[in-house]
């Protein structure tokens, strides 16, 4: 089954086939154990092992979930590529909103600032890209327009919620 997961607004696209799991293209060895009178899963990925707990958001709906791994919260969006794709057509639908800055949507490392100050961007091109939990994550703008500046500083870690790239409407 294939699924697109938002992690802390971070997507990536997940296949699941019995003891596989394919992310992003990188295929991982993968088995979950529960732990019989506790909320605890182990997680196997490859030869590390996690200790997850997770909890549905039925306000924030269908697939969203809280995740504990390891200590670490992550706000989690687990949806089928069908649903997701509903959701999408339905959000684009809805209209432009106007450039809003571009956050970082959990702590990580600055890998790569794609832009530069001056530059139009499009809905969708890939502005930074934060190194989390050991994955890179393509940061991308949510709507079209300048970048005006640019906080982020390859190299250094950012908090959630860290402005990385400031942009403003396109005249």
């Amino acid at each position: 089954m294939k699924y697109v997961v938002e992690l802390n607004g971070a997507r990536v696209l997940v296949e699941l086939d019995g003891a596989t799991a394919i992310v992003d293209g990188e295929i991982f060895d993968v088995e979950l154990q529960a732990i019989p009178g506790t909320p605890v899963k182990l997680v196997r990925v490859g030869e590390g092992m996690h200790r997850v707990t997770s909890r549905r958001q039925p306000l924030n709906g269908r697939g969203a979930y809280v995740l504990d791994v390891d200590g670490f919260r992550y706000e989690a969006l687990a949806l089928d590529e069908r649903t997701r794709a509903i959701r999408d057509l339905s959000a684009t639908s809805e209209g432009a909103r106007g450039p809003a800055p571009l956050k970082a949507p959990m702590p990580g490392l600055v890998v790569r600032i794609a832009v530069a100050v001056g530059d139009v961007v499009s809905v969708g091109q890939a502005l930074v890209v934060v190194e989390a939990m050991k994955m890179e994550n393509e940061l991308r703008a949510a709507s079209a327009g300048v970048v005006t500046a640019i906080k982020a500083v390859q190299g250094t870690a950012v908090e959630k919620g860290a402005v990385l790239v400031e942009l403003a409407a396109v005249e």
